[in-house]
């Protein structure tokens, strides 16, 4: 007996289906098949993280099926949605919350028109195009003599050379006002991490310049806040005329250089304001003042440099405890163990799956990457500017553990880790590495500059943003605004969340891939590539 569908279909089509309904029929399954091969990765070639170690093959061929995909989608109309209107010429360098014309008309002053107010803002920057090369302009003074003044330092807290920095305890350096980054940069060269921070400026950028050399920066500003970091972060903070006057506000300013400065930390001061008061006799009073009642030991003085170290006695704290304006819970005087809480076997099987994790990622993107410069197997990554990656972003860093994969894999690239608030504060462990870091909420915009990173890399990070009150969608314009045009984006994460930001990823007009690990969980990686379009 037939079905009932059955017989609807013959009273309408008749006996024998036409010619036409089965053209129908066979249009509606393509639609079908390239509907389900869009969120699947049945198309990719076995991906099974289990059997092999490198899961990923046939990846030029993959990018072109999954560009095919897409224009056959929106072709086809299926999931239509309208994209994302590209921001207009006057947009082009806007940096949220940032706006110091529009601070000062709101009445903010004494350097508060310099921090986060949320306000509409533009950016001029140092760097001009002059015959189709980039030139930088600055009025930093170290560019000629860094390696002199580097020298100078070391000899100061009594070391032979700045080749020592790293024997005498000094890895990672808070670089405030970092000018041109000439000496953060040579601090690289030493195999130092030395972190640009600057506030953010109406006529030129500190930060993009830092970045765009290939420097480790970010906007910063601690007039009226607290540093994005742990207490104990730093090994040293230097400032080079960075503008800022360190015994204003009853010396707040240096409460919070004491708060992230480590036990036995330096403070290194060169400003030519430093070198009239000390024509006068020795440092003004007040400033002297501040210094003592933190504790810190004056080590050496030449011209207009001034290096001060915080000691390492935690009894000096007890003594001058009620003689200065801050509470002693703030920066009470102790030392963190940074792995306490943290089981060594969970941090080595971390650092396990980010090793096997970058070479899946590296031989996914590898063919991509490095597409103006064919690489061979088992060659060396070339360096910039074949190299289309020099930054990364991980935006959930956990540990570290991707920049440490990194290191060893010997990759051409730094990282700047974010840990999320409200995860667990793993900053500190990161830091203690050497590692550049911050910490951030991602429901707000990054200190940065647009166009500033040229990988995100973020593992649970929409899971995360999912269970509080912030949107998966301006999370994404985020990474828009700070990922350079070619830049790459990887997600790991459940389905649920994977999915939206695939169906948020087309409308940003990036190239979007969902791979399945098939390693028998919900978990994810989208894959994207953000254009370079023109307007």
């Amino acid at each position: 007996m037939r079905s009932s569908w059955y017989n609807k279909l013959v009273l309408i089509v008749g006996p024998r289906p036409r010619v036409h309904w089965l053209l129908v029929c066979l249009v509606s399954a393509l639609v079908l098949i390239a509907l389900l091969g869009s969120s699947s990765s049945n198309s990719f070639d076995s991906v099974t993280a289990s059997a092999r170690p490198d899961i990923y093959s046939n990846y030029r061929r993959l990018k072109e099926q999954a560009v095919s995909d897409y224009l056959e989608l929106k072709n086809l109309g299926a999931n239509r949605v309208k994209d994302f209107d590209l921001c207009g010429r006057e947009k082009e360098n806007y940096v949220p919350c940032y706006n110091v014309s529009a601070n000062l008309l709101a009445g903010f002053k004494d350097g508060e028109e310099f921090d986060r107010h949320c306000e509409v803002s533009r950016d001029q920057q140092l760097m001009l195009l002059e015959e189709n090369q980039i030139s930088f302009h600055s009025d930093d003074e170290l560019i000629d003599g860094v390696k002199d003044y580097s020298h100078q330092i070391a000899e100061m807290i009594g070391l032979g050379s700045d080749s020592e920095f790293r024997e005498a305890g000094v890895r990672n350096v808070l670089d405030i006002g970092c000018g041109f980054g000439s000496f953060g940069a040579h601090l690289l060269s030493l195999k130092l991490m030395a972190i640009c921070m600057a506030a953010y400026e109406s006529t030129g950028s500190q930060v993009q310049l830092a970045l765009e050399r290939g420097l480790p920066a970010i906007i910063g500003n601690f007039i009226s806040r607290q540093l994005p970091v742990p207490s104990l972060s730093y090994d040293m903070v230097h400032c080079t005329q960075c503008g800022i006057f360190w015994d204003d506000k009853d010396g707040m300013f240096l409460i919070e250089v004491d708060r992230v400065l480590k036990p036995g930390g330096y403070f290194v001061l060169t400003s030519p304001r430093s070198r009239q008061r000390a024509s006068k006799g020795k440092i003004p009073t007040p400033f002297e003042e501040f210094t003592q009642k933190l504790c810190w030991n004056l080590v050496a003085q030449q011209e207009e440099t001034f290096i001060w170290q915080k000691t390492t006695d935690s009894r000096c704290y007890v003594s001058r405890q009620g003689t200065f304006p801050f509470a002693m819970g703030k920066t009470a005087y102790h030392t963190i163990n940074h792995l306490l809480g943290i089981n060594p076997e969970d941090f080595s099987e971390d650092l396990d799956f980010w090793r096997s994790a970058l070479r899946n990622y590296w031989s996914l993107l590898s063919p991509l990457i490095f597409s103006d410069h064919p690489k061979r197997p088992g060659d060396e990554d070339p360096m910039p500017p074949y190299n289309m990656v020099r930054n990364v972003m991980d935006m959930s860093a956990h540990y570290g553990g991707l920049n440490t994969a990194l290191l060893e894999a010997k990759k051409s690239v730094w990282v700047m880790n974010v840990v999320p608030l409200g995860e667990r504060n793993t900053l500190p462990v990161i830091l203690d590495q050497g590692f550049a870091g911050v910490l951030h909420n991602w429901c707000e915009p990054f200190p940065t500059y647009p166009r500033t990173y040229d990988m995100l890399h973020a593992k649970g990070l929409l899971s995360h943003i999912a269970s509080g009150r912030c949107s998966i969608i301006d999370l994404l314009l985020e990474m828009d605004r700070i990922l350079r045009p070619e830049g790459w984006i990887i997600i790991s994460d459940k389905l649920g969340p994977v999915e939206i930001a695939r169906t948020l990823a087309t409308q940003l007009r990036w190239e979007a891939r969902v791979i399945d690990l098939q390693n028998g969980s919900d978990e994810r990686l989208l894959v994207c590539q953000k254009p370079f379009v023109r307007k």
